[in-house]
């Protein structure tokens, strides 16, 4: 195995690399290096970081056992915007704890209640698109996406405490994807309160303000004690762990954050690749729209989310461009083996869903948008995991697939979208996602009101 902290690129220019153009370092490492390959970053004396990008990798590194790793410490730049009781944070018994208690809001029946309130907001952002209006198509998907977790995550419906709430949330999750911005996140020394004016004071305000108005949310739904309710606040605050005990104020305040920060600029960056890539690709919009032109009516998300093209496009797309680079970091604790290789402790191990979506092995010419791929095979959790897998894979992975497919179908059924800049577009980094450069300008063509495309969700 080739190891990356023999090369003469210091440490510090490796984190620069990764933070700036994490695609394109990922890239150079994968073909200098192969599947497997270590590089160190923030610093010299830091840990090394394996990446594995082999599907035999990935399922050895999922199969380790719990107790031999360590993800507090390779997952910590985190903390101060999630919060030590987010799941992210939790390890063990605590972690399974907490996952049984999330997982059930993002699944079955609760899932499917979901679908009308998703398309009524999609056709609310929508409704007042004119034809021939110039849009970028990311920045409404952000839109799109920010109204469904305030509205389905948080459960918080127009008012002035949920006007307040976009607000600022609007403002901090700007500012999160910005790259500078989000480099106080990876080195501690930036993080110093030197008063209102200071990059790190000016996020402790935003982020005590947020608080003070999910906190008064909290409360407000505790008094109400309203057992009707199915946004995903009230799921959790139903809740109860295997000793019958709800969540404290602060675990719900931090698994919301939390929700937020995972769930809105991934779903809305993969989002602008959808619309992307399909108006890039006549033959797949051409066979989109067949596929979206048999369904009787919109008012079934049902029958929407069931659709096989349109899921294989937004499998597609996630392959290409997954919402997460790379699955949850994971520090070596007692001495693990990973396809007959040793890694000793402190070693932080990232299986890299990027690469391994890329591998010509398992996907012949990886670059191509091609659909039909997921129509004609069924791939391993090692080979396809756009949302992590194993016992720390993302809770909210199903619900991402959901909204993806209803916001798709919705838009397509009522407009049509041309791309304005032919130009070609490459990855960008926003945020802990990667985004297609210059927010995907197109133009939009309302279509005539058919039975089939009248808008019945408003």
């Amino acid at each position: 195995m080739k190891l990356l902290e023999n090369i003469r690129t210091p440490a510090l220019l490796q984190t620069l690399q990764l933070i700036a153009q994490p695609t394109i370092s990922l890239e150079n490492y994968a073909t200098k290096y192969g599947d497997i390959f270590t590089v160190r970053v923030m610093g010299l004396k830091s840990p090394p970081i394996v990446f594995f990008s082999h599907p035999q990798a990935i399922s050895d590194c999922f199969a380790i056992p719990a107790h031999k790793l360590d993800f507090k410490k390779a997952t910590h730049v985190f903390k101060p915007l999630f919060g030590e009781n987010s799941i992210v944070f939790q390890e063990g018994r605590s972690h399974q704890q907490q996952r049984q208690l999330l997982l059930p809001a993002f699944h079955g029946d609760n899932l499917k209640s979901y679908g009308q309130a998703i398309c009524q907001i999609t056709e609310e952002v929508t409704q007042n698109w004119t034809s021939g209006t110039n849009i970028y198509i990311h920045n409404l998907m952000s839109n799109i996406t920010l109204e469904i977790i305030l509205q389905v995550v948080f459960g918080i419906s127009h008012g002035t405490r949920y006007q307040e709430l976009k607000e600022k949330l609007s403002s901090l999750l700007e500012d999160v994807t910005k790259p500078w911005y989000s480099s106080l996140f990876f080195f501690p020394l930036l993080q110093q309160d030197l008063g209102a004016w200071s990059p790190w004071g000016i996020f402790l305000k935003r982020r005590e303000e947020i608080d003070k108005l999910i906190y008064a949310e909290i409360s407000e739904r505790r008094l109400q004690n309203d057992a009707a309710r199915t946004d995903i606040l009230s799921l959790l605050m139903s809740a109860r762990d295997v000793n019958g005990e709800q969540m404290t104020d602060k675990e719900l305040r931090d698994q919301l954050v939390s929700l937020l920060l995972l769930g809105y600029e991934t779903t809305s960056g993969v989002l602008a690749w959808v619309f992307h890539l399909i108006h890039s690709h006549p033959n797949v919009e051409h066979q989109l729209m067949q596929e979206l032109n048999t369904l009787d009516n919109l008012t079934d998300p049902e029958a929407i989310t069931q659709l096989p093209y349109l899921t294989a496009v937004c499998q597609e797309t996630l392959r290409i461009y997954p919402i997460a680079l790379i699955c949850t970091p994971r520090m070596v604790q007692d001495r693990v083996e990973i396809m007959g290789h040793s890694f000793t402790s402190e070693t932080v191990l990232v299986p890299c869903i990027y690469l391994a979506h890329r591998r010509t092995e398992t996907y012949p010419e990886p670059e191509q948008f091609r659909p039909e791929r997921f129509l004609n095979q069924k791939f391993s959790p090692y080979e396809y995991l756009p949302f992590g897998g194993g016992y720390r894979g993302c809770i909210g992975g199903a619900f991402s697939m959901y909204e993806l497919k209803l916001v798709t179908a919705i838009i397509l059924s009522h407009f049509q979208l041309s791309l304005t800049d032919k130009r070609p577009v490459h990855p960008v980094r926003r945020g802990i996602t990667i985004v297609p450069s210059g927010g995907v300008k197109m133009v939009v063509t309302k279509k005539a009101k058919l039975k089939k495309q009248t808008r019945l969700f408003t």
